[in-house]
């Protein structure tokens, strides 16, 4: 086991490299890589790589490519084995973990054909033990695997032998459900898999393991900080000797160093600090700021805080005070009222504002009732829907607009005849495309149209104009498919140009900038290239950037800058609001492991949200809408 010297890393029982950027991390992993091929070259010896198809590995694949590129590295003595793959699956199929190696990597370095070694996804079942026996011979006879990079544990599902080799294994329904987006429902999704096996994967000589964003959190800290068992596979890594975990800030957010560094050590006690360890241990000790006690703060690690900025009751005013500033009715500020401790000014009044959604709901169900607030208000509000949405459509809503188009024909004597070939052609179409396969122009054209309808309504319902209604169609996410384009110029030029023609006082955009390859991520960098470029123009020095988080997850409250609160209408406005993308709802496309709908996953987040800050000693809300600002 891996013991720690550095005494804030004390909880840990593997080393842990936490990055700022996820690129920079990706990049010395790709560099490590190529560094051993090289050595390994030297010596006239094959070099083996095992590899995952994880979207942690993007960026490591495109960093050893541009190192191909640059003639640093050749791939000429390199073998590569692939971690998993679903089985059966054709490894021709969108989902297949060969095709993303290939197309993330092997269709642009020169290593020989034979030299990959991806698990056969189409191998007889009768034959897949003895195929399974070859993988593992062809890796012990190239001399084992030199360097492995992972992002999970393959497909060794919990109860996985610590024992275990590369074989056929049943996916859990949790796993399934997990891969359903891959697969556009997880119907669609298959019940086996060939992984990698346990001691497989330990037998590597290095393994770097890479986990980008706060998704990954959890499983972090239970790999890092937590025991070794079955039911949680990627702890059996705690016995290597020889493994680096890279991380970015997110994907740390639960390890003790980060999550609450005062009880590591000595720490800075910056404002924000002092901030997150008072929350933390109201929470713990279930009290609100101001009844915390010298006592409280001395007998749960923090004697430090009081010693250096105590006694108790001055900090506790401090804190109470700061979050108390954050809590507004006005998101757009309010006209002449007192705004040195609101969190928006209060001239100009009324402001413009320009409200990014990533998706065609995601400015409902992330701000629902603060854009109700601002249209209420009388702002400006304009509503900038950045990517289109349409592989999140069920085929049959797509059969349900076309037939309602053909029956309309024949209503108003249009070209009922055409219509109806539309239709007869659409209905052709999904009935030959295969389960994970992209749709075609014409059917992908119709999803568009219903989530901008969808979109339309909404808007309509909150007394937003249609002239501030604007669908950008960002280019990077028109594929078909779930894997998207990387961001370029174009997108940031329609970003761009919408923010030089309204000129906004405000900007709301989805702060999920976590997950390297996530479509929220990709429209937010977006955004932020189109500020940069702008950022000499004179009227975005008096502009404002506000940042939502998605459906899933909110802000932490030491995180939070402007706190929005809804009354019981309020909230039931913003359910109607979500209500009216009705092809997102009763069963959302891509629910991930979280059943519930997306107004559900909204109103209980919010009001969680609520419920803490009456904890903490606020007025009791019914929910509450959290924002970071961004500085530009």
């Amino acid at each position: 086991m891996n013991v720690n010297s550095d005494f804030t890393k004390r909880y840990e029982k593997v080393p842990v490299d936490i990055f700022e950027d996820s690129s920079v991390a990706s990049t010395l992993v790709a560099e490590s890589i190529a560094e051993t091929i090289k050595k390994k070259e030297r010596k006239n010896q094959p070099c083996v790589l095992g590899l995952s198809a994880s979207s942690s590995s993007i960026q490591v694949y495109e960093e050893l490519v541009k190192l191909y590129n640059s003639k640093e590295v050749s791939f000429k003595n390199v073998h590569i084995f692939s971690v998993d793959e679903y089985y059966p699956l054709n490894k021709n199929e969108l989902q297949s973990h060969y095709r993303f190696l290939k197309e993330y990597l092997f269709d642009f370095i020169d290593i020989p054909k034979a030299n990959i070694h991806c698990l056969d996804s189409e191998i007889k079942k009768d034959k897949v033990h003895q195929y399974c026996a070859e993988y593992e011979k062809k890796i012990a006879d190239l001399g084992g695997i030199d360097i492995l990079v992972i992002g999970n544990m393959g497909f060794n599902e919990p109860g996985s032998h610590y024992n275990s080799k590369t074989r056929l294994i049943t996916l859990n329904y949790t796993s399934r459900v997990a891969a359903a987006s891959e697969f556009f429902g997880v119907e669609y999704v298959p019940f086996h898999a060939l992984t990698m096996g346990i001691e497989t994967i330990l037998s590597a000589k290095k393994i770097f393991f890479l986990a980008w964003g706060e998704g990954k959190a959890s499983s972090i800290h239970k790999l890092v900080e937590g025991t070794i068992n079955e039911q949680n596979p990627a702890s059996y890594l705690q016995n290597h000797n020889n493994l680096e975990v890279l991380i970015d800030t997110s994907a740390a957010a639960e390890l003790t160093r980060v999550k609450t560094p005062w009880l590591t050590g000595p720490c800075e006690w910056t404002d924000f600090l002092i901030r997150k360890s008072v929350f933390w241990l109201c929470r713990k000790l279930e009290k609100p700021i101001l009844k915390l006690t010298d006592r409280d703060y001395n007998d749960n690690g923090m004697s430090d805080l009081i010693t250096e900025k105590g006694p108790a009751s001055k900090i506790n005013i401090k804190v109470f005070n700061d979050l108390q500033h954050t809590i507004s009715g006005w998101p757009g500020g309010k006209p002449n009222a007192d705004d040195s401790t609101r969190p928006e000014r209060a001239l100009p009044f009324p402001k413009r504002v320009v409200i990014f959604s990533p998706h065609p709901d995601d400015d409902v169900i992330s701000m629902g009732g603060t854009l109700a607030r601002l249209s209420e208000h009388g702002h400006e509000v304009h509503l900038a829907y950045q990517v289109s949405g349409n592989i999140a459509v069920f085929d049959h809503d797509a059969i349900r607009f076309l037939d309602f188009l053909r029956d309309s024909s024949k209503i108003y004597n249009l070209e009922d005849k055409k219509a109806e070939d539309i239709y007869v052609k659409a209905l052709e179409d999904l009935k030959h495309k295969h389960p994970g396969e992209p749709d075609s122009d014409s059917i992908r054209a119709v999803k568009g149209a219903i989530r901008r309808g969808e979109a339309k309504a909404a808007c309509r319902y909150l007394k937003i104009p249609e002239n501030h209604v604007h669908f950008l169609d960002l280019p990077f996410y028109e594929t078909g498919g779930v894997k998207k384009k990387p961001i370029s110029d174009a997108d940031i030029n329609i970003v761009k140009d919408l923010l030089q023609e309204v000129k906004p006082h405000q900007i709301y955009a989805a702060g999920d900038l976590s997950d390297p390859h996530g479509t929220h991520r990709v429209c937010l960098l977006a955004i932020l290239g189109a500020l940069e470029q702008l950022k000499e123009e004179e009227w975005i020095k008096d502009c404002r950037v506000w940042l939502y988080r998605g459906a899933w997850q909110e802000w932490d409250v030491a995180d939070a800058d402007m706190a929005v609160p809804l009354s019981p209408e309020e909230v039931n406005i913003k359910r109607e609001a979500i209500f009216k993308h009705q092809s997102q709802k009763d069963r959302p496309l891509f629910p991930g492991s979280d059943k519930r709908e997306f107004w559900q996953r909204a109103e209980e987040r919010n009001h969680n949200t609520a419920v803490l800050f009456d904890k903490l000693g606020m007025a009791e809300y019914q929910a509450i809408e959290l924002f970071v600002r961004y500085k530009i």
